[in-house]
């Protein structure tokens, strides 16, 4: 198992140095597609703004590179990883990826729904690197241009279909997980990522909220207050049956954390997962897993 590790973790820094000669920034991940070296700042008080300011490895998408020897730096204090992920909305390339996801059991047709959102915003999805998942899904790659920030999304666009924008990443091509390994689809390897159709984008960038005047307690200037809209995710979470929990967890989560009230509402949705069964470590993950999605810079 050993000798398989190593050789796992070889090949996933020869995948990781192949991107990052092509201008994609990467950095390590492990068979869970998280961030494979342990945060500098573990068992400090939440939340965490760190960046990597502090100039120690460990910020997950923030430690992404393509300089080879700081690749290599990278790899060599994560023995255990398996994959690389690649920073989206970074230069040159500003990768914009949209992840169509295979869900049949609940009937989402992200594949599809995207096709409606083409006819119906006159759009086409030009030719363009594609990488499959080991769930079936798939990884479209698309640029953004220089002036526009695309912010990470869940199921926003349209059930099943994410996007990964600005402090967002994608699982590299040639990664292993925990249920496989990511591939590039045939014949899609020779091409560049292609532009994202304008009419795309301007459903990707939806306009900015504009915040309160005095947001809300604890964060001035900032947040605003959850309200109804609060209220009615912390009952979306409560209302959740086995195998629902933590996908309705997340969800919620993400719409906090994307109309700007993702903190003051994380003990309170926590506190209504742990009623549905999920326990506090578990529901804490997942609204930090969709903290990481969602908020992106600062």
């Amino acid at each position: 198992m050993a000798t398989i590790d190593r050789q796992t973790a070889t090949l996933a820094l020869a995948h990781a140095l192949s991107a990052a000669g092509r201008g994609l920034p990467v950095f390590p991940l492990s068979a869970t597609k998280l961030p494979a070296l342990r945060s500098p700042h573990h068992g400090e008080q939440p939340p965490v703004r760190c960046r990597g300011e502090c100039g120690l490895p460990g910020h997950g998408v923030h430690d992404a590179t393509t300089d080879p020897a700081a690749v290599r730096a990278l790899f060599a204090a994560a023995p255990r990883a398996t994959g690389y992920g690649i920073a989206c909305g970074r230069a040159p390339h500003r990768l914009v990826g949209i992840d169509l996801d295979i869900d049949t059991a609940h009937g989402n047709d992200s594949v599809g729904a995207l096709q409606q959102l083409a006819l119906q915003h006159l759009f086409t999805i030009p030719p363009t690197v594609t990488v499959l998942t080991p769930s079936g899904g798939r990884h479209l790659w698309l640029t953004g241009p220089a002036d526009t920030t695309v912010p990470n999304s869940a199921g926003r666009l349209a059930p099943g279909i994410d996007v990964r924008g600005s402090g967002g990443y994608l699982v590299g091509p040639g990664s292993i997980t925990a249920h496989g390994r990511y591939r590039l689809a045939p014949g899609t390897a020779h091409l560049p990522p292609a532009p994202c159709p304008r009419a795309l984008l301007r459903l990707l960038t939806p306009p900015r909220r504009e915040p309160t005047p005095s947001g809300s307690p604890g964060h001035p200037g900032k947040e605003t207050a959850p309200g109804r809209r609060g209220e009615g995710l912390i009952q979306f979470v409560l209302a959740a049956h086995e195998g629902q929990r933590n996908t309705r967890l997340f969800w919620a989560a993400c719409r906090a954390y994307e109309h700007g009230f993702g903190d003051t509402l994380a003990d309170a949705l926590t506190a209504a997962a742990v009623r549905t069964g999920l326990t506090e470590q578990e529901a804490r993950a997942a609204i930090a897993s969709a903290e990481r999605l969602t908020r992106g810079r600062e």
